[in-house]
């Protein structure tokens, strides 16, 4: 069993935001693999069915962005997930927007989702998809991560969200190393 973890924070004041951007690749993933969002438990909603041949959980946890931690836990322990088959998918200040990053394991890097996994399941040996949102150019880093894309980010979103769903994908079937080859130089921005 394949545990992948959407990042975000839940409510409609926060839909669409840049800190969101790890609910909207795992809810593209779900789509793409007919897997309903509707289940309610792990302190989040979650799917189960196929990805990429592999049996999977798709959790976007309900607890805000720093509570991730428990959420994750309660699903991985309750499913018997393994650190390797746990994939977390978050934004990331430090990718440009049109970037994606995935890494085997790691430290939190100032995520505070991260940080609350980190802590609560114990472990950072896990997979994880950085998504690329850019930093301000000024401004409050708060206010742009729970911001809403702009237009200009608007219209490449869609292929954000199709390559990050791209590299989830590569991921369970040709592992971490490959999808990290694939993946992490590629640059949306400069195919424009």
């Amino acid at each position: 069993m394949k545990l992948l973890v959407g990042l975000g924070n839940p409510g409609d004041r926060y839909a669409g935001s840049r800190h969101n951007a790890g609910f909207l690749v795992a809810s593209r993933v779900a789509e793409r693999h007919r897997i309903s969002l509707k289940k309610k438990g792990y302190q989040g909603i979650y799917g189960v069915g196929r990805v990429a041949g592999e049996e999977t959980t798709i959790l976007l946890p309900q607890t805000f962005m720093n509570r991730s931690g428990g959420s994750v836990n309660a699903a991985g322990r309750s499913l018997g997930v393994a650190p390797g088959d746990l994939i977390v998918i978050h934004d990331d200040l430090d990718l440009p927007m049109g970037r994606i990053r995935v890494r085997p394991e790691g430290g939190h890097g100032g995520h505070n989702g991260l940080r609350d996994i980190i802590a609560v399941f114990g472990r950072k040996d896990f997979v994880r998809l950085k998504v690329g949102i850019g930093r301000p150019e000024r401004g409050d880093v708060t206010d742009y991560v729970l911001g809403r894309f702009h237009a200009g980010e608007q219209k490449l979103l869609p292929q954000l969200l199709d390559l990050a769903a791209d590299a989830v994908e590569m991921i369970l079937t040709d592992g971490v190393s490959a999808a990290m080859n694939k993946f992490n130089n590629c640059n949306l921005l400069e195919s424009l």
